[in-house]
């Protein structure tokens, strides 16, 4: 028994110490501001954990906006849900670059819709803006990474944006308040097994 009490306050001070620690860490993070997050790696997941946050501030009323590039040209569950609720979507709806092989189309179609993302990003009633796949766009040259920069930059400073996409450039990532990498285990797909609805779109 008097093993077991002194395991109980052994513990009991760890947790206090952990506590304490948070506190401080709570305390000392008192800026507040809109955030940029970028979800980038060659895992599955980024637009998926995009999405989350986007859901997660319809939740809490905030106003949201979704730039979708490449992934546009089949149902999309998330749409569906979402713009019911209010947010406003602008979609390439060109489907992938390697499927198109039309270089000038696809950069006109990524214009178009970069056009409708930077309206949101200078509109201070938006809350949080998804940039969804943006990185491809800055990688095959069709949106110049330096308007990103820009407009990401320059935008309300309580608007957060998430950024999703493969192959960030190490120049978002320096200006990112916070970066995820998605890391690949293991992919059904690999294993010769179809794409499922409501799992992967």
């Amino acid at each position: 028994m008097v093993d077991q009490t002194n395991k109980d306050e052994r513990y009991k001070a760890r947790q206090q110490k952990v506590k304490d620690e948070v506190d401080a860490r709570v305390e000392a993070a008192q800026e507040e501001k809109g955030l940029f997050l970028i979800i980038t790696g060659n895992g599955k997941g980024k637009t998926t954990s995009g999405f989350g946050t986007i859901a997660r501030a319809v939740g809490h009323g905030q106003k949201c906006g979704v730039g979708q590039f490449i992934k546009g040209t089949w149902d999309c569950g998330e749409r569906n849900l979402l713009e019911s609720h209010g947010v406003n979507f602008a979609v390439m709806a060109t489907g992938f670059t390697w499927e198109t092989q039309n270089k000038e189309a696809d950069t006109a179609a990524a214009q178009e819709t970069w056009a409708e993302c930077k309206k949101m990003l200078a509109d201070s009633s938006y809350d949080v803006v998804l940039l969804d796949e943006l990185t491809y766009m800055v990688t095959y040259g069709y949106i110049e990474l330096d308007e990103v920069i820009a407009a990401i930059s320059n935008r309300p400073a309580m608007q957060s944006v998430v950024v999703t996409g493969r192959g960030a450039h190490r120049s978002l990532v320096e200006l990112a308040d916070t970066v995820s990498e998605v890391r690949n285990v293991k992919h059904a797909f690999e294993s010769g097994i179809k794409a499922r609805k409501g799992i992967d779109w």
